[in-house]
């Protein structure tokens, strides 16, 4: 599904990205950790086609197409979803307006018609029982005066009503207690396994990947991937840290 193969990428004159190579199949589940500043959110960012970043060398492929040549649009479009660590606040425009718009462009884009109001609603109904959201949730100005869990159910309502491919979850985890943890978890696996879509989290806690269970995790160091293994090393580094891999790039 997702083949990133020597990709380096800069921002100014500092490279983040440093010969980074990831593939991700349809149906997996991926995990990124890693210290702060290492590159982690830079790359689903990078991915996401954020403007700011500098591809210095390297190559993204998707869903058989060139990720690197489409524009962020065209990414979303194609089947890329991303859940951002900190939710834009969107004062002046509903939750459930905006829903409806990115629903529209989305059909349009692929080439589909727009559907009645009466069945949006349905479908919207639908996610809406599904992440136990209520409709005056849905009627709030998007993620204005929302806590943080709810700024992040919103994220993952948005990735309901996409249906993407590949989901890129940014640290949905954070400000996050155990309760909105379980529920927005639940509300990921519900949407995302099955039907060969994958998901790509970056996390620094092992307690999400108790609850979205990854086939494989990987330790992210100075912007390049350092060790791979299973479940089992979220566990491994919850425990020892990060301190025994810092020099694993010499």
């Amino acid at each position: 599904m997702l083949t990133i193969s020597h990709l380096c990428v800069r921002v100014g004159n500092t490279r983040i990205l440093q010969d980074f190579s990831l593939s991700i199949a349809p149906g997996q589940v991926h995990a990124i950790m890693g210290p702060n500043g290492t590159g982690k959110s830079t790359l689903v960012k990078v991915l996401a086609g954020h403007p700011c970043y500098e591809i210095e060398s390297g190559s993204v492929t998707f869903l058989g197409k060139d990720l690197l040549a489409l524009s962020p649009e065209e990414r979303v479009h194609t089947g890329l979803f991303l859940s951002y660590q900190t939710p834009v606040e969107v004062p002046g425009v509903s939750t459930d307006r905006f829903l409806r718009a990115a629903f529209d462009a989305k059909r349009k884009a692929t080439g589909l018609e727009p559907i009645a109001e009466t069945e949006f609603r349905q479908i919207l109904e639908a996610r809406m029982s599904l992440l136990q959201t209520g409709n005056e949730e849905m009627l709030r100005e998007l993620n204005v005066g929302c806590s943080g869990g709810e700024k992040k159910r919103n994220e993952i309502m948005q990735m309901a009503i996409l249906e993407p491919q590949l989901a890129l979850l940014d640290e949905i985890d954070s400000g996050l207690d155990i309760d909105a943890l379980k529920m927005v978890s639940k509300g990921v696996n519900a949407i995302m396994r099955g039907d060969n879509k994958s998901m790509l989290l970056i996390t620094h806690y092992q307690r999400l990947l108790e609850y979205i269970v990854p086939d494989f995790v990987h330790v992210m160091v100075d912007g390049r991937i350092v060790e791979s293994g299973g479940a089992e090393l979220a566990l491994h580094l919850e425990e020892h840290g990060y301190e025994q891999l810092q020099g694993a790039l010499v």
